[in-house]
């Protein structure tokens, strides 16, 4: 019998989908099939290419009802905020309108004597393991310029958005790509890290857990193969003393809660100058009452489940640990009925919070916020850094220049000012410490996905 995998949706307990594991051999040959189909497709003009993406992103685009509610069913996000097809097409355009120049040959000489220039080419097969909390938006940032750029992709998905992965295999299929040129795999940890581990692509990006990253770097050594890893984050907001107070806790507040508090670069930390902060914590609490939890296929809910019941358990193991060492809650759970101690689980914010607690050092990935007071700038910023991610930072001010001074003391890839939880296809997303390496979107997401090749042509002249 083979091996599957089940889609368990939070919003039921049902298995909302299941699929059967590829063995090794058969995802040795989609490997193949792939490199075989990528140098026709490298062959074809580069404007033939962002035709057929451009096409693809269109063709996802018609099937926008069918993909909010299969993501309400896979992950619990609530109807009502429409999918994700305005963050793909923003960012898939970007991409698509930069491409001509960042591809460019960057010409050094052209002279009678010599034609000197660098060229970029595709690295071949590219490998994107993509997470659940955001299916489309995160794999687009990989997928979109590797294809423009050339390269064939198989991708694989989380098992929690399977239908994600063949969705998107779906359009591009109709937007006319060759066969073997996208595919989508449904894989096992196993033969993901043997097809990494055997030279299988020129580049692999993963988006997900530390463990998991560490577990691609592992796979990939002594292979030479590039990999770009984007491991989450513990993302800080700074409140300063010349804030705009309502602005910074809408913000805030949202970055924090937003998708059940499922995402990478969601606030998970607040910091508030004393002169704002009790002022700040009332507001905030009133914000989380404002949210309703339940059903996310109902649209007057605003937070759905969290994707699955263990990473709520995670999140009340957090919480209960916080307040046997001191913290305190604000928000009853019985404030929210649908909290059913699995995978619906109330919004939370914590006060009399310390560094010492999981719940201020460790990914949570979910609906809950420790928000201290600190005394000034210094003070915020050390706690900011006091943590072993960077992914992004929030600071809320009517002061760019000091938001500047401080953005430079911040060990993080994104500095934000009076606004968060957000990427700007025009700005690489990166990431430092255990957050990861390297760079997606921006032009330098196409240097990830190709390789340099210099040209040192002698002109032979009488």
């Amino acid at each position: 019998m083979s091996k599957t995998i089940s889609l368990i949706s939070p919003v039921d307990g049902s298995v909302y989908a299941e699929r059967p594991v590829l063995t090794l051999p058969e995802a040795r040959a989609a490997v193949k099939r792939a490199r075989d189909a990528q140098p026709g497709w490298a062959a074809r003009p580069l404007s033939q290419r962002i035709e057929a993406v451009r096409a693809g992103i269109d063709a996802l685009n018609a099937m926008s009802d069918r993909l909010v509610d299969e993501l309400a069913m896979q992950m619990g996000r609530p109807v009502r905020y429409g999918g994700e097809l305005g963050g793909v097409n923003q960012r898939a355009s970007y991409m698509a309108d930069i491409a001509e120049r960042t591809l460019a040959p960057e010409i050094v000489e052209d002279s009678p004597e010599f034609r000197r220039e660098i060229r970029r080419e595709p690295v071949g097969v590219v490998f994107v393991i993509a997470p659940w909390n955001y299916p489309f938006l995160t794999a687009i940032n990989t997928i979109v310029p590797a294809l423009i750029a050339g390269n064939g992709v198989i991708l694989k998905h989380a098992s929690q958005t399977l239908l994600a992965g063949e969705r998107l295999a779906e359009a591009f299929a109709q937007a006319g790509l060759p066969d073997g040129v996208f595919q989508n795999l449904v894989l096992d940890h196993d033969t993901t890290e043997a097809l990494i581990a055997s030279r299988s692509f020129g580049f692999v990006n993963f988006t997900g857990s530390v463990a998991g990253g560490r577990a691609i770097e592992r796979a990939a050594a002594g292979t030479f193969t590039a990999t770009g890893l984007e491991l989450g984050g513990k993302d800080p907001g700074y409140v300063r003393a010349d804030a705009d107070l309502d602005a910074a806790v809408d913000g805030l507040m949202d970055g924090a809660m937003f998708n059940s508090g499922q995402c990478c670069c969601g606030i998970e930390r607040i910091y508030v100058h004393e002169s704002l902060y009790d002022a700040f914590v009332e507001k905030a609490v009133q914000w989380v009452r404002g949210q309703r939890l339940g059903d996310p296929r109902e649209a007057e809910t605003t937070m759905g489940p969290m994707a699955h019941e263990r990473f709520a358990k995670l999140i009340r193991s957090q919480i209960a640990e916080a307040v046997a060492a001191g913290a305190r809650t604000l928000i009853e759970p019985a404030e929210f009925p649908a909290d059913d101690g699995g995978a619906y689980l109330a919004p939370q914010i914590l006060v009399d919070v310390t560094h010492d607690m999981r719940v201020m050092r460790e990914e949570s990935f979910g609906p809950v916020v420790g928000i201290m007071k600190v005394s000034g700038d210094a003070d915020a910023i050390r706690l900011m850094n006091d943590c072993d991610y960077g992914l992004t930072a929030s600071i809320w001010t009517a002061d760019p220049e000091a938001s500047a001074e401080i953005g430079a003391q911040l060990e993080t890839g994104t500095v934000f000012m009076n606004r968060c939880d957000y990427l700007d296809p025009a700005l690489c997303w990166t990431g430092c410490k255990d957050t990861g390496r390297g760079a997606a979107l921006s032009h330098l997401g196409y240097l990830a996905v190709t390789r340099p090749k210099s040209y040192h042509l002698k002109k032979v002249s009488k």
